[in-house]
Formats: C-alpha cells, sequence, structure tokens
C-alpha cells in the first residue's frame, strides 16, 4: 500500500510580501522531504494587491495553489467603511470558505493533513483548523525581536487594558526593557499598532499562544539574542528561525516592467558606486517630500537608481501607482540635470539591483524583507521607515545590529514632518562613505546567512525539526 502525501495546508495574507515568503516556505519544506506537499489556499482580497504573478502554477509539482472565490460579496462595503483594519475583518469573513476548500482536500483519501501554516494576521484561520482536528503553526514574517516586542505589549494589555500603552508611551521619550532587546527599546520607535486603543492587531498576536509552533522568517546569527530569548521561554510555542526566506532574482521579471533597461544601465556604472532608494511595496511620498529627496541626491553627488511610487487617490482604498511624468513631482529640470548619474524608475526587480555590484547602498523604509534581501546582499541601509513594524527594524539595524545609518528612524507616514535635503545627503554620504565600518558588519552577516541556511547551518537545523514536527504528527 503506498505511504500517504503529507498534506499542509498555507493560507497567506494577500499581499505579495506575505504570500512570497509563505511560497518560499512552502518550496523549502517540499524540497526537504519528498513525502510532503502544499495547498496554498489564495484568498481573493477586494482590493487589487498585484499578487497574481505569486499564484501561476507552481514549477514544484508538490505546490499547488487554489484560489478562493466567495460567492456572496455583499458584506464587502460594510468591511470597507473603516479602511484600517479592513483585512483583518475581512479575513475573518472567509472562514466558511475555506473551511469548503480543506474539506474537500480531506475527501483525498492518498493525503494526510499535518498542518495549517497561516500567515501572522490569518489566525481567525486557527478554529477552521481546530474544527479539522488540525494543528495550526504561524509563519511570522518579521523578525525574531519584533515578535517579542509585540508578544510583551500583548501581555501588558491583557493586564491592563488596551488604552495602558497609548495613554504611558504615545509621544513619550522614555525607554523599555523588552527581552528580545540588548539596548533599552525607545518609546518613539514603537509601532503605531501597539499604540491604538482598540488592541485589534494585538488581539490578532494573542492567538499565537495556541498554535503549535511559529516560523520565523530570520536566522540566529542575526537575532541570537532575540532567538535565544524566545527559546528560553518554555511557555512560548516553539519557534523554528529558518531564513532567511528571500526571494531569489527571476530571470522573467528582471526581463519585464523594464527590468532588463535597468539592469543594462546599472552595468555601465562603477562598482559600489550607486545608492539605490525604494520604499517597499505601499511606500511613497508626497510632492514637497519628493523634492526634498531629489535636492539631497542631487547635491550628494552620488550616482543613484530611485524607484518613485505614485500615491494612491486622496480618500481611496488601493495600493501605490506609478507616474506616467514624475517630472510632476521632482524639482524643475531635475531629470535633465542628473541624466548622467541617476535614473528615477517606478517598479524595480528589486533583488536584482541589490545583487548588482554597481550597488552600494540601499536607502530603504526597513522593511523586513527588504532588510533581509540587503543583508543577503551585502548592502548596507540607511533607514527611513514608514509604518508597520518599520520603527523597530530600523532601530535594530542602527542600534543593535550597527549595520545602518539614520535618516530617521521615528518617522511615521503621514506625520506631517518633513525630512529635509540636508539631513537625507548627510545620510547619503555617511552611507555611501567606502571606510564606513558598517559595511565590514554587513559583509560579515552576508556570509553567515548563507552558512545558515546551507548543510549543517543553523536554518537548516530548525528546518529540519520544523519537517521532523509535521511527520511526527500523522505517523
Amino acid at each position: 500500500m503506498a505511504e500517504k502525501i503529507i498534506e499542509l495546508v498555507f493560507i497567506p495574507f494577500p499581499v505579495p510580501s506575505h504570500l512570497s515568503a509563505l511560497v518560499h516556505l512552502a518550496n523549502l519544506l517540499t524540497d526537504t522531504d519528498p513525502r510532503l506537499s502544499v495547498t496554498i489556499l489564495v484568498l481573493k482580497s477586494p482590493i487589487d494587491t498585484k499578487i497574481d504573478s505569486f499564484t501561476k502554477n507552481s514549477s514544484n509539482p508538490r505546490v499547488r495553489f487554489v484560489k478562493i472565490i466567495p460567492d456572496d460579496e455583499s458584506r464587502v462595503p460594510e468591511l470597507m467603511e473603516n479602511p484600517k483594519h479592513f483585512m483583518l475583518r475581512f479575513l475573518e469573513s472567509q472562514k466558511k470558505y475555506v473551511r469548503d476548500a480543506v474539506a474537500e482536500i480531506m475527501e483525498d483519501q492518498t493525503r494526510r493533513i499535518a498542518g495549517f501554516v497561516l500567515d501572522m494576521f490569518c489566525t481567525a484561520m486557527m478554529e477552521v483548523a481546530d474544527e479539522f482536528r488540525v494543528p495550526s503553526y504561524i509563519c511570522f514574517t518579521c523578525g525574531a525581536a519584533v515578535l517579542g516586542l509585540m508578544l510583551h505589549f500583548q501581555r501588558l494589555n491583557d493586564e491592563f487594558g488596551f488604552e495602558y500603552a497609548a495613554a504611558r508611551y504615545e509621544g513619550s521619550d522614555s525607554e523599555l526593557s523588552i527581552s528580545t532587546y540588548v539596548n533599552p527599546y525607545p518609546a518613539s520607535v514603537l509601532p503605531s499598532s501597539v499604540l491604538e486603543k482598540d488592541g485589534v492587531l494585538l488581539k490578532n498576536f494573542k492567538r499565537f499562544w495556541d498554535c503549535k509552533g511559529i516560523v520565523i522568517n530570520t536566522f540566529l546569527e542575526l537575532e541570537s539574542h532575540a532567538v535565544e530569548s524566545l527559546l528560553a521561554d518554555e511557555s512560548f510555542p516553539r519557534i523554528y528561525p529558518i531564513g532567511p526566506m528571500i526571494q531569489e532574482p527571476n530571470g522573467e521579471e528582471e526581463q519585464g516592467k523594464g527590468g532588463r533597461e535597468i539592469l543594462e544601465w546599472l552595468d555601465q556604472q562603477p562598482d559600489s558606486s550607486v545608492v539605490y532608494l525604494c520604499f517597499g511595496t505601499n511606500g511613497c511620498f508626497e510632492r514637497e517630500q519628493v523634492k526634498e529627496i531629489a535636492t539631497a541626491l542631487e547635491k550628494s553627488g552620488h550616482r543613484f537608481l530611485w524607484s518613485l511610487r505614485k500615491p494612491p487617490p486622496e480618500g481611496k482604498f488601493e495600493m501605490v501607482g506609478e507616474y506616467e511624468d514624475p517630472e510632476e513631482v521632482l524639482p524643475e529640470g531635475f531629470l535633465r540635470r542628473t541624466a548622467g548619474a541617476g535614473r528615477v524608475i517606478g517598479w524595480s526587480p528589486q533583488m536584482a539591483v541589490l545583487s548588482h555590484r554597481s550597488v552600494g547602498g540601499f536607502v530603504s523604509h526597513c522593511g523586513w524583507n527588504s532588510s533581509l534581501e540587503s543583508v543577503w546582499c551585502g548592502v548596507p541601509l540607511a533607514v527611513w521607515p514608514l509604518f508597520a513594524e518599520q520603527q523597530a527594524n530600523a532601530f535594530q539595524f542602527v542600534k543593535e545590529l550597527g549595520m545602518a545609518v539614520e535618516i530617521k528612524m521615528d518617522y511615521r507616514k503621514n506625520c506631517g514632518i518633513i525630512v529635509g535635503a540636508e539631513k537625507i545627503e548627510t545620510a547619503i554620504r555617511e552611507l555611501m562613505d567606502p571606510d564606513n565600518k558598517i559595511r565590514v558588519k554587513i559583509a560579515a552577516m552576508k556570509e553567515r546567512s548563507r552558512v545558515a541556511r546551507g548543510i549543517g547551518g543553523s536554518s537548516r537545523d530548525f528546518l529540519d525539526r520544523l519537517v521532523q514536527d509535521f511527520v511526527h504528527t500523522v505517523s
């Protein structure tokens, strides 16, 4: 009798950065053990989150995508009335469709489901897993230090209420002691989610305590203190730091959307001479701030590649877009004056850019995926966080790891603050200084990231433990 396939059900948060992390994890698991198979349930978001390119048929025969198409979208307008937490409420509304999809998988007598692997924002689906008596695992797409930070505040909110953090720390210059950080943590760079009086996101993180394990997109050598702190907490679920899970350069992607032209331009530049500016999938600035960045780049004298994105229309719940003509927001004559030294683009093939020999620095929003990509490629960062947990990542890379320079760690999108050209220029000069010690540190961490993922490395060891956990569940 043939051995049954060990099936895993993956439910990603339907945005590119989160979906790509779970796709990468699915490939890692199935490459590690041929008994494993993964079904990725892709939820149809009412907003176009640009994930179609990630849901094409996989070249891996043991990873398949199943699109979840709701038959009733009548509640969507009601859910979108409050954009702030729309996606979490939307996910709650999709449980019945996920339940139906899982029931269909269960009918296949050649497969046994060993677990649900849920994106960090999809904990509502733990209830579905419980109904099928299947264990849940969380894929935490941020780092170990941030996981400790969020759980620290989740505990505080359980004890003192959801208004406690905002009342005590909002606008404060105090410092906190948090177990996953070596240095005192400044309240000024707390993620906005821990300061929300309704505590919606922290209620989501409370469910982490009920899962069987947490996969973290990090590696021991990068966050040794944070990882060891979480491992030492016996009350917490098992953790599996198996990163860095990053999207490797994609040949097809590099050729599309102007990718070929971008890489050809980089080919013509000297080694480590280009500063790359990109602020993530949803990173954008208003006209006044764009002009300050442009002025800083021009005055710095450094070659640059700038991914400039267009804010969505005011009042519209949409993703950022592309400028048909970036001159509408740039200083007059900027493109003409910098034509020989720089390029302003829209979308960019980020991993291909960071891997290029001519790129010597990365001005970044410090999203976790981008931060890991900078480590993997050995490119130092200048941090300019916008929202989510990015302020915490910026603090970690500047103060804890010493692999980045600061533009403004406590910046928050829509805060009304304009960062001046002089400050940006100073940071760019510091970033691109060939004698800056951060270059040595990030070059060393680049090598450690590769060792961690190799045979006998720390991430590979944790991956093997995770696979064995799935196998034992069905044995």
